[in-house]
């Protein structure tokens, strides 16, 4: 029998088993396995989410509350349930905060992109969609904050994806450099 991978209920299979999710928001979330070579087995886990054989979670979660489901993972002939968490949590609205941001050529940015609103005691997440967007020498972390010191004077248009427990939204983050 040959093994690609030792799965061992002891030990995290998983890099990640705890879901935030919001009621009636599709999930678009994919379980990351610690190791290469698992698969799933495809089924239904809870309140309306699916896993498929690549580890797509997917579907609408249906109500809130906290949710325990097992998902059946496999390395060649090994096969292991590891325990999942759902914690969906009720629609609740949010807006970004601040979105335009001023700063001088060769001065260091210290802002963040915040939001009103959305579920207490979620951390929103910030993604830029293209990182060509940004000025040479500009990030905006996975936490929203926009740092680094510009080199030239101009005005960017960055796309960002925020996401507050599934329920996400694009916005523009304009950087105005003078």
């Amino acid at each position: 029998m040959s093994r690609q991978l030792p799965l061992d209920p002891v030990h995290e299979s998983l890099v990640e088993d705890t879901f935030y999710l919001t009621e009636g928001i599709e999930v678009h979330q994919r379980l990351l396995p610690a190791a290469k070579g698992v698969t799933f087995r495809p089924g239904y886990l809870t309140v309306g989410i699916r896993v498929d054989q690549g580890g797509r979670l997917y579907g609408t979660p249906q109500r809130s509350g906290t949710y325990l489901a097992a998902v059946r993972m496999c390395a060649g002939q090994s096969c292991q349930n590891q325990r999942l968490t759902f914690v969906v949590l009720g629609n609740v609205p949010w807006e970004p905060r601040e979105l335009t941001f001023p700063g001088r050529a060769g001065t260091p940015l210290n802002g963040e992109i915040g939001i009103n609103g959305g579920p207490s005691g979620v951390i929103p997440t910030f993604t830029v969609t293209d990182r060509a967007k940004l000025p040479r020498d500009v990030v905006i972390g996975p936490d929203g904050h926009v740092s680094g010191v510009p080199v030239a004077a101009g005005i960017s248009e960055v796309p960002v994806r925020i996401c507050v427990a599934g329920n996400c939204a694009g916005v523009v983050v304009r950087l105005i450099i003078a």
